[in-house]
């Protein structure tokens, strides 16, 4: 597919793809609600361009689920952490970079991956425990502040 050269992935995503999972927040790269995957690294749709793209294997939300849902995006629904959505396909997209790397993180890892997925929402702690069901850790006890 042929498009300009400052079409970003984002718009080609979404736009002439019609894939709508990723999300456009700010258009600058600070929240992450349009994190997509590119052969397996996390990576900003929205400030990447999608001449970049080619030749890579890029991984959108769409990509992760057939007739079930992928593990990870079933760990969200069952910890409560998809509160209005709009942050979730980037924070899973983060999440799966992540494990696809580190198939069992600690916490701490856990909170650098998903450190540049802004969540309007603050469910934090609800991700953090998603993204450890998605690795089979056992659940650290809510924090409390």
């Amino acid at each position: 597919m042929l498009v300009a050269p400052e079409t970003t992935l984002l718009q080609l995503l979404r736009d002439c793809l019609n894939l709508k999972g990723t999300k456009e927040g700010c258009g600058k790269g600070d929240c992450g609600a349009c994190t997509v995957l590119m052969d397996d690294r996390a990576v900003n749709s929205c400030i990447t361009l999608a001449g970049q793209a080619a030749g890579k294997r890029i991984t959108t939300l769409e990509g992760l689920a057939d007739s079930e849902l992928h593990p990870l995006q079933q760990a969200f629904v069952e910890e409560g952490a998809v509160q209005c959505g709009f942050c979730i396909p980037g924070m899973i997209m983060s999440a799966l970079a992540l494990l696809r790397k580190n198939p069992h993180p600690d916490r701490d890892s856990i909170r650098a991956a998903i450190a540049g997925n802004l969540c309007r929402c603050t469910g934090y702690q609800k991700v953090i425990r998603a993204i450890e069901r998605a690795s089979g850790a056992p659940a650290a006890p809510a924090e409390r502040h």
